[in-house]
């Protein structure tokens, strides 16, 4: 449905140096599914979209919908935004303060180059504000709609026109944590009744996980990583990844030997020697970071028998209670490991305890991506 390829879009910076915001940006995204570009601030998710929408004018590609370009270097062509047909809702609401919630949803059909009758807009602006939950506000004024409500409303604005295409930036940024992740929900349920191919862009990487068909995780411009939820968060390619996209555990290691058949391979790390699997081409003294996440180490008080081959032992750093898990810090010497385990696990700060992770839940990398301290 949509196609973009070989994006690149630069602007000049205040001080007049060239900032090259997207680099050979490259991705598809079917029919009816939800696509995140999540990265940090300034890696070039946001130019993206907003080449997408055409918003900001590429340098060169080619961005095509349904097989007709909106832009593209090489044949010359540049749709202006306002003819895309594309729906867009920015971190800002931007409802109208003065207008009722049945104004505002229907405002684009009323300015549209494309006449509608009374009738026709009426029964459009309906159908958005009963898949968003509010078609019982239709007179209420948008100053008095709780700030979920707003999200919802500037949803509907946009999917008035039935546009072809949803851009979504930050939408749920402004919200505040319950809130947000109950929109989430929302969000989730809409586009997919709706069957609305969609862009999102986030930051948050629960947001990304949560929505998603497919994310593509960028970075200083360009798309590092791209794949389901399940398996940029289960498989991720570099260290970057990896710290990016939920919490994790970083051990600095060396491979000590390999399986005589297979890829998995034995390593001296920073907590101990980890049984690793499926680590393709590593040869003995490889330098590698074994990732652990934190939900994958499992707590003891008691010593683990000698089934388990990846166990270690170490003290209690610091705990935190967050209800339905505990998370807890665990030294072995100058290392901390972050554990996630259910509140029953009461082992007092300073005592002695045991953890033992599952070779299959450990993940060798071998990249050159600077590691932050964990």
């Amino acid at each position: 449905m949509l196609n973009v390829v070989g994006l690149h879009t630069e602007y000049a910076s205040p001080k007049g140096a060239t900032v090259k915001a997207a680099q050979d940006v490259s991705f598809e995204v079917p029919e009816g599914k939800l696509f995140t570009l999540l990265g940090p601030s300034g890696c070039g998710k946001t130019t993206t979209l907003r080449s997408i929408a055409g918003l900001e004018k590429p340098v060169s590609g080619n961005i095509s919908v349904n097989g007709a370009a909106v832009y593209s270097a090489a044949q010359n062509v540049f749709v202006p935004p306002n003819k895309r047909g594309f729906g867009m809702v920015f971190q800002s609401y931007a409802i109208w303060p003065h207008m009722t919630v049945f104004q505002n949803a229907s405002f684009p059909l009323e300015v549209g180059k494309k006449s509608y009758s009374k009738k026709e807009i009426e029964t459009r602006v309906m159908r958005v504000l009963e898949s968003v939950e509010l078609a019982h506000l239709t007179q209420r004024e948008a100053t008095r709609l709780s700030g979920g409500q707003q999200q919802r409303l500037a949803l509907a604005r946009a999917l008035v026109m039935e546009p072809k295409l949803l851009l979504l930036d930050e939408p749920l940024s402004n919200l505040d944590s319950k809130l947000r992740d109950k929109m989430r929900f929302e969000l989730k349920r809409i586009q997919r009744e709706l069957n609305i191919t969609t862009i999102y862009v986030t930051h948050d990487q629960s947001e990304a996980l949560a929505l998603s068909h497919e994310i593509a995780v960028m970075r200083e411009g360009r798309i590092i990583q791209q794949g389901t939820p399940r398996s940029i968060y289960e498989h991720p390619q570099s260290t970057f990844v990896a710290d990016f996209v939920g919490t994790i555990n970083f051990a600095k290691a060396t491979v000590r030997s390999i399986a005589s058949q297979g890829n998995d391979v034995v390593v001296d790390s920073e907590i101990g020697i980890i049984h690793v699997p499926n680590c393709p081409g590593c040869k003995v003294g490889d330098e590698l970071v074994v990732c652990i996440r934190p939900e994958s180490i499992h707590l003891s008080d008691a010593p683990p028998g000698p089934e388990h081959s990846n166990a270690f032992k170490g003290t209690v750093n610091a705990k935190i209670f967050l209800g339905e898990v505990l998370d807890f810090q665990v030294r072995m010497g100058d290392k901390i490991m972050l554990a996630r385990s259910h509140p029953s696990q009461k082992t007092p700060v300073g005592n002695p305890i045991h953890f033992m992770v599952n070779p299959a839940d450990c993940i060798p990398l071998k990249d050159n991506i600077s590691i932050s301290s964990h």
